[in-house]
């Protein structure tokens, strides 16, 4: 279920459940040499439970754009964003400034706080008493599709 789009994210209401767990081997996957499977034990993962840690606090949003792409966030991946995380320096934050979500890091120098694209064709933004701003959520995790 769709909550709020905006220019930037597009945020969903996580649907939880207790019947969807795959297989999940606890082997590790070679990433150069194949070797030989140990015994294939398999068992029960829960993406709720590896992913989300507080679920009345959880949202998801999708990202729209590239100014976060140097942090590994490109367009329309799957953010998990936990809202009762507080907010430090060099945290991924979802923003809301004057009237729009964003996703930066939080850069915290003194009483100063600038959102930190990672991205060179983006400039940074500081932070001043005449924008309304509210830090909304911690980026948790990102969900790509490969």
């Amino acid at each position: 279920m769709i909550l709020h789009t905006s220019k930037n994210l597009t945020f969903f209401n996580p649907q939880f459940s207790n019947s969807f767990n795959a297989t999940f081997f606890d082997m590790g996957i070679s990433a150069g040499f194949p070797s030989p499977a140990d015994d294939f034990k398999g068992q029960r993962l829960s993406l709720d439970n590896e992913l989300i840690k507080n679920k009345e606090a959880t949202f998801f949003a999708r990202v729209s754009g590239q100014s976060m792409i140097g942090a590994g966030l490109d367009d329309n991946d799957l953010l998990v964003i936990d809202r009762s995380l507080e907010p430090s320096h060099n945290k991924i934050a979802v923003c809301f400034l004057d009237g729009e979500f964003t996703v930066k890091r939080l850069k915290v120098k003194g009483d100063s706080v600038w959102l930190q694209p990672e991205n060179a064709n983006y400039n940074p933004i500081m932070i001043t008493e005449e924008n309304n701003f509210i830090i909304w959520g911690i980026v948790t995790n990102v969900i790509k599709k490969v």
